[in-house]
C-alpha cells in the first residue's frame, strides 16, 4: 500500500533532467535549457501530510524547482528516487532499519533528522537530558528544564518516590514515551500526594511552573528561527492548591487554535524570548541533538525576566501552523542542496 499519492506536477512543466553526482536543482542547463530540480523524497503518515504537504508549500516548491516524491513502502527504497533529500516522519523500528541501510548505501543522500538521532526526542527523560548537561546561560538569560522523575512502574510507588526526590506539587504527568499519537501527548496535573498513585506509569512527572499562561513554541528549521505565543496552562496559587485534590486530565495546550500573538496581555509575560539567546539555544541544540527540523516549548518563570524552562522538545512538529513555513522550508532544502554542491566542487 503506498503511504500517500504522490504529488502532481502539470503536465506542461519542463523536463526533468537528471545529473548523478550534483543536487539536481543546482545542476547547469541541459536539455535545451531546461533546469533539473532538487529530488525530496518523503516518507510521513496521512495526517502529517495533509498538515504539511499544503497548496502555499507544493505551489512555492514547484516555482523553486522542488519535486516533491511520495516514498511507497511496498517497494525497496533502494529501487525508488534519485533522492537528493530525505524527508520522514515514520516512527517505526522497521522504517527506520530500512532508512539506516540505505543511507550506508547512498551517503550522499541528505537524510532530514538521523534516525538515531531522532530516538532521543522519543523518550522524554533522554529528550531533555541535553538541555540539563548543557547548563545554558547567558548575558540574556537562563535556560533550564524543571525538576522531574521518572516512573517506570508500581503506581502505589509514586509518592514514596516523589518525597523522596523533594518534588514540589502539583506535578504535571506525561508519558514517558512519544510514539505520535494522541496518547502521547496526553497530559494530567496531580495535585495532592494521595493521587499520584492514581497515575499510570511508565510516565515522566515534572514540578509545574507558573508561567503567566503563556508558552512560547520555537520552531528551529535549520539555522532560522521562529517563535509563537500560545495560551498554555493557567496559574496555579495557594487556593488552588488547597481546593483542588485529585488528578485533572489537561487539554491539548499549545496548538495553533490556541494562538496568543495577537492577544491583549501583559507585556511582561508576553515578551518573547530575546532573539540572541534563541539563536544560540538553536545552535547549541542542533549540534547536541543531531537534528535540523524540531521545535521546542518553552516558558518563562513568572515574575522572572530571564529564567526560562524548556518543558519539551519535538521532531518535525507542526510547521505548517508557523507563518510563512512554506518561505523558510523551501529556502532550507535549497540551502542545504547549494551546501552539498559546494561541498562537491571543493572535493569535501
Amino acid at each position: 500500500m503506498r503511504l500517500h499519492g504522490e504529488v502532481p506536477f502539470d503536465e506542461d512543466e519542463e523536463e526533468v533532467v537528471m545529473v548523478p553526482g550534483l543536487p539536481a536543482a543546482l545542476s547547469s542547463p541541459l536539455n535545451g535549457g531546461a533546469m533539473t530540480r532538487l529530488v525530496v523524497g518523503y516518507a510521513l503518515t496521512k495526517k502529517k501530510v495533509k498538515s504539511f504537504l499544503q497548496p502555499k508549500l507544493l505551489l512555492l516548491a514547484r516555482k523553486k524547482g522542488i519535486s516533491l516524491i511520495a516514498i511507497d513502502d511496498t517497494r525497496p527504497l533502494a529501487e525508488q528516487g534519485p533522492f537528493d533529500i530525505i524527508l520522514h516522519k515514520i516512527t517505526s523500528k522497521e522504517w527506520q532499519q530500512v532508512l539506516e541501510d540505505y543511507h550506508e548505501e547512498h551517503p550522499e543522500v541528505t537524510v532530514l533528522d538521523p534516525p538515531n538521532a531522532i530516538k532521543h526526542l522519543n523518550n522524554r527523560q533522554s529528550m531533555l537530558a541535553e538541555v540539563s548537561d548543557l547548563n545554558f546561560s547567558s548575558f540574556y538569560g537562563e535556560v533550564c528544564t524543571p525538576r522531574q522523575l521518572v516512573i517506570m512502574k508500581d503506581p502505589s510507588s509514586i509518592p514514596t518516590a516523589v518525597a523522596m526526590a523533594g518534588l514540589t506539587l502539583p506535578l504535571v504527568a506525561k508519558p514517558l514515551v512519544v510514539d505520535g499519537t494522541s496518547k502521547s501527548h496526553e497530559l494530567s496535573l496531580a495535585y495532592d500526594e494521595a493521587s499520584l498513585s492514581m497515575l499510570d506509569p511508565p510516565l515522566v512527572l515534572q514540578e509545574f511552573v507558573n508561567h503567566g499562561g503563556i508558552l512560547f513554541k520555537v520552531y528551529i528549521i535549520g539555522e532560522t528561527i521562529q517563535v509563537v505565543r500560545r495560551f498554555s496552562l493557567p496559574d496555579v496559587n495557594t487556593y488552588d492548591l488547597l481546593n483542588n485534590v485529585g488528578v485533572y486530565r489537561l487539554p491539548r495546550v499549545s496548538c495553533a487554535a490556541a494562538s496568543a500573538d495577537h492577544a491583549d496581555l501583559d507585556p511582561h509575560i508576553a515578551e518573547l524570548p530575546p532573539r540572541p539567546l534563541l539563536e544560540k539555544l538553536g545552535k547549541e541544540l542542533r549540534g547536541r541533538l543531531g537534528l535540523r527540523l524540531f521545535n521546542i516549548d518553552m516558558i518563562r518563570e513568572l515574575g522572572s525576566k530571564d529564567r526560562y524552562y524548556i518543558i519539551d522538545i519535538n521532531y518535525f512538529p507542526g510547521f505548517g501552523k508557523m507563518p510563512g513555513y512554506e518561505h523558510i522550508f523551501t529556502d532550507f532544502l535549497l540551502n542545504l542542496a547549494q551546501s552539498k554542491y559546494k561541498k562537491c566542487l571543493s572535493g569535501g
